[in-house]
């Protein structure tokens, strides 16, 4: 008996010890994850010290390990202390997680604070380009006159463009140098003038006619400060009885001193077109130089504006017209050089370059 409690007191001292130590330790835990809890000042700071606390491997889970060593009747007093310092751990994570949250969102609200006694930001509204501005002023003069707007494909057959407008085999303005074509025998291209709406509103309008028809038209022509192998035409068509060249100069006089102003200064000079007999251009002083020549006019002192002439007694046959009864005047305006002297703009390039300081100015 004697031997027996020499080697069973020890065990149970050395139990009370583990015990207590156990204690210590889970105090220790409890203590130091509050204090760290407090002081982490992000989510990924607490789930770092939640890993490290209540981790698989973490402290609380090392504690628990040494349960073995205890006695039967210790085990669940331990057991359950660890169950209310985990219960607390978790707690104070949530609480401390609902804090972070809560700060990250009022620091995101003053960041995105709106104050809204500021002035708010002026919209940039776009401007009309100063091409269509004049297109709009020629359409608004010539349906004041009593003409009707139509308008035609720019993908044209070569017997509108030329064969109608008699302009035959052979022509000049019928060069591939001259015209972009799309197929060898030359019978479809892109248009080269906005000629050909007259021959269509020929055959398909009762007489009298008075139209005009803007659209684009294209030409191999080269890129200069008054040509571009891409631009504007306003084609112009009247047909009726009695129609003379005095109608027609009155008319273009009338329309270019409502786009310009009275005084404007114009010449018609004797020309040739395929399509009108007689033909003629007319130009108008050098909004630039005032006509004393300078690189916008290439010297001249002028600026061609329109082709124009009496419609040619053949073109209107083959329409189907009497040319013993009816005569007309025909006329093709450029509109970007129209709007070149209409707003003094110096140099062609500037309408098709879309800068935006320049078209802020209109």
């Amino acid at each position: 008996m004697k031997g027996f409690f020499a080697l069973f007191v020890p065990q149970v001292i050395s139990k009370k010890r583990s015990l207590s130590n156990m204690k210590e330790q889970l105090a220790k835990i409890r203590a130091e994850a509050l204090a760290s809890f407090q002081e982490a000042k992000a989510a990924a700071d607490l789930d770092t010290l939640r890993v490290r606390y209540l981790g698989k491997k973490g402290e609380l889970t090392a504690v628990l390990k040494q349960m073995g060593k205890l006695s039967a009747e210790e085990r669940p007093v331990m057991g359950q202390l660890a169950n209310d310092v985990r219960a607390a751990l978790e707690n104070a994570l949530e609480d401390c997680s609902r804090r972070l949250e809560a700060a990250a969102l009022e620091l995101r609200l003053k960041a995105e604070t709106l104050d809204v006694t500021i002035p708010g930001k002026a919209v940039s509204l776009g401007h009309q380009h100063p091409m269509y501005i004049a297109l709009d002023e020629i359409k608004d003069i010539f349906i004041g006159m009593g003409f009707e707007v139509l308008d035609g494909p720019e993908v044209e057959l070569a017997v509108y463009n030329f064969d109608k407008l008699n302009a035959e085999e052979g022509h000049p303005s019928r060069d591939w140098s001259d015209t972009f074509y799309f197929d060898n025998e030359s019978r479809v291209m892109l248009r080269s003038q906005t000629s050909p709406m007259q021959v269509r509103a020929m055959e398909t309008r009762s007489l009298p006619i008075r139209v005009i028809a803007p659209g684009r038209v294209y030409r191999k022509d080269e890129v200069d400060a008054t040509h571009s192998p891409m631009f504007h035409q306003v084609e112009g068509l009247v047909i009726d009885k009695g129609v003379t060249m005095a109608d027609l100069k009155g008319t273009l006089n009338t329309v270019v001193e409502q786009l310009y102003g009275k005084g404007t200064k114009t010449r018609f000079r004797p020309h040739h077109f395929p399509f009108t007999e007689p033909s003629c251009e007319m130009d108008m002083q050098c909004h630039k130089c005032g006509g004393a020549g300078c690189s916008t006019c290439k010297g001249e002192g002028w600026i061609e504006l329109l082709g124009a002439g009496m419609v040619h007694p053949r073109v209107l046959e083959m329409a189907g017209i009497d040319s013993e009864v009816y005569s007309g005047w025909a006329f093709g305006l450029g509109l970007e050089r129209t709007a070149l002297k209409r707003f003094k703009i110096a140099d062609l390039r500037l309408i098709f370059e879309n800068d935006v300081r320049f078209l802020e100015q209109f």
